[in-house]
């Protein structure tokens, strides 16, 4: 019998509870992360959408971004989505927060605007064969990456809002809210690579 994938969901702040909804779609086993030791039992990990600065005060107060790095560095996936891509990017076009330096972009926050400029839009999204709807909530952009990252996906105009570096995902929208799971698989498909 082969084990289950292990995924998690970081629920210290955000919309975690809808991503569990979605992984609940597939032949995993998903676990709600609040403390640090539930780390070690992953093999992925996803950090919501939410608000950004709260989010890694969190990730910073309960001590997870070097057990975070830790795993990664013994394999495990990881996935930001909105908030949570700007809490792995490299580097913020803004001072705050001090993002963890996890994946090779530089993100630039609420680049469309505030909530009520919120947008859904149909996007492609490489490795996934048919388009998929993208929820955009005070979203954030990848404004420029490093040669050891793939762009995933580009709204029409060329901005960058989903990329991979290796097992670490990141998108500017919230596929959890989209009604497809297309997303979800395909950073499942990249947690048992």
């Amino acid at each position: 019998m082969v084990n289950k994938l292990q995924v998690g969901v970081l629920a210290l702040q955000g919309d975690f509870a809808e991503h569990i909804e979605m992984l609940s779609n597939f032949n995993v086993d998903v676990h709600k992360i609040k403390n640090k030791s539930q780390l070690e039992k992953l093999d992925g990990l996803i950090i919501p959408g939410g608000e950004s600065t709260t989010i890694k005060k969190l990730i910073d107060r309960y001590d997870f971004e070097n057990a975070i790095k830790e795993k990664i560095n013994q394999g495990m996936s990881l996935w930001g989505t909105c908030a949570g891509l700007i809490c792995i990017a490299n580097k913020l076009t803004e001072k705050d927060p001090m993002p963890m330096g996890i994946i090779d972009v530089e993100v630039s926050r609420n680049w469309f605007g505030r909530q009520v400029d919120s947008f859904e839009t149909n996007i492609e999204f490489k490795g996934i064969e048919e388009n998929i709807k993208a929820v955009f909530i005070r979203a954030p952009i990848v404004t420029k990456v490093k040669n050891n990252v793939e762009i995933l996906s580009k709204l029409t105009d060329g901005t960058i809002v989903a990329v991979k570096q290796d097992k670490i995902l990141g998108t500017s929208f919230h596929p959890e809210i989209s009604g497809s799971s297309k997303v979800h698989e395909f950073f499942i498909n990249l947690t048992s690579s």
